[in-house]
């Protein structure tokens, strides 16, 4: 009897949870939703393609002014990582990717899956929104560890390997010494993007019995271990760019194929200039991040054009997909959502995390009062404008 009870409870449970799947899942569209997406009778596929084929252009080159900026200016005295004008910059673009994961997508997330096209049980019985931004924050700190680690290892090993060159060519150039008039140099030269170079110079001068006369220089180049502090930061830039990039990829792609799928210009249109605004600032604290890695340029320019791409990219893909994809239906707001949710935990994180309290509460800020006023006043602004474009888009 107790067994022939357990089986059907767990029948039930089965045949529930299945139901629940299913209808969160169905691809059929939702009337709700529908109505929404018409906006009041506002659908116009034509109208709609030419506006989304403008967005594509404006948010291109909003992506490319944004993080090109940092990497063409790192040069030059007002736009160099530690110039005042960057800083405040940087923290305006900070505060404008903060407003993104809180304001936009974190409530973006929230509308799809508190949808009464879903199943009550269990999407509106669980904030399922802020868990699975936890749940992407938490995640995140824990690759930002990983790869942190993996970076300082890969650097010891690199810096012992050079120390243990350095000493054999030190040994080997005080051992090819002909005369006592031979003398070895040691210098460091600076190198700009890496550790300190060790230089050796060795000079020969020797008389032979028949009058000959030699005279040799040698020159060798080894790279020896900089100060630990320095190596730990730029480890950390390292990491912080492409875990940012990471982050800002996610949710642009997800931006993209939304912006893509909608045949309304009354949704798309306020949502050109919102996104171009957007893009250009995560750009910058992109490029800031990049250039504050000093990565080689093929590879500063790789994951800048990755960036500037990919909204545009997302925005076409959703437009060939418009024909097959019913952005409408359960299974859609399901995937928008939680992806969503994702989105949002990666920003917080590392708007929080990596640009506003490496920058504001590390080594970073120690510049004069006004250069920290107008830093904190540029961190503000950035996330109140880009919370203000919440009215609109």
């Amino acid at each position: 009897m107790a067994l022939a009870g357990l089986r059907r409870h767990v029948g039930r449970f089965l045949s529930a949870s299945n139901e629940l799947m299913a209808a969160s899942l169905s691809a059929a569209s939702c009337a709700e939703e529908m109505q929404k997406a018409e906006g009041g009778g506002c659908r116009d596929d034509a109208a709609a393609l030419r506006i989304k084929e403008v967005a594509m252009a404006a948010i291109l080159v909003a992506g490319v002014l944004g993080v090109g900026l940092p990497l063409a200016g790192r040069k030059r005295r007002a736009m160099r990582t530690d110039s005042a004008a960057f800083m405040a910059a940087k923290a305006f673009a900070a505060g404008v990717i903060l407003a993104t994961g809180f304001v936009h997508m974190l409530h973006d997330a929230q509308n799809a899956l508190s949808s009464p096209c879903l199943p009550a049980v269990p999407w509106r019985r669980f904030p399922f929104p802020g868990f699975v931004a936890m749940a992407a924050a938490l995640a995140t700190l824990v690759l930002d560890f990983l790869a942190t680690r993996f970076y300082e290892t890969k650097h010891r090993d690199e810096a012992a390997r050079v120390k243990a060159a350095a000493a054999a060519a030190l040994a080997a150039a005080s051992s090819a010494s002909a005369s006592e008039e031979d003398i070895t140099v040691v210098t460091v030269v600076e190198d700009e993007r890496k550790a300190p170079l060790l230089q050796t110079h060795c000079h020969g001068h020797s008389h032979g019995h028949g009058h000959g006369h030699s005279h040799s220089h040698g020159h060798e180049l080894v790279q020896v271990e900089g100060r630990e502090g320095d190596v730990s930061e730029h480890v950390r830039s390292v990491v912080v760019s492409q875990i940012l990039e990471m982050g800002i990829v996610s949710h642009s792609v997800i931006i993209g194929l939304s912006l893509g799928v909608s045949r309304s210009p009354c949704t798309i249109r306020p949502l050109v200039a919102a996104l171009s605004f957007h893009q250009f600032f995560e750009g910058f604290a992109l490029g800031g991040c990049i250039a504050q890695a000093q990565f080689k340029n093929l590879s500063a320019v790789l994951m800048a054009s990755f960036f500037a791409i990919t909204t545009p990219a997302g925005i076409a893909a959703g437009v060939g997909l418009s024909t097959i994809y019913n952005p409408n239906s359960p299974r859609a707001l399901v995937i928008e959502g939680i992806l969503d949710s994702v989105s949002a935990g990666l920003l917080i994180y590392m708007s929080l995390v990596d640009l506003i309290a490496a920058d504001f509460l590390g080594s970073k800020m120690t510049g004069s009062l006004r250069q920290q006023v107008m830093a904190y006043i540029a961190l503000f602004l950035g996330a109140i404008s880009m919370s203000s474009l919440a009215i609109w888009a």
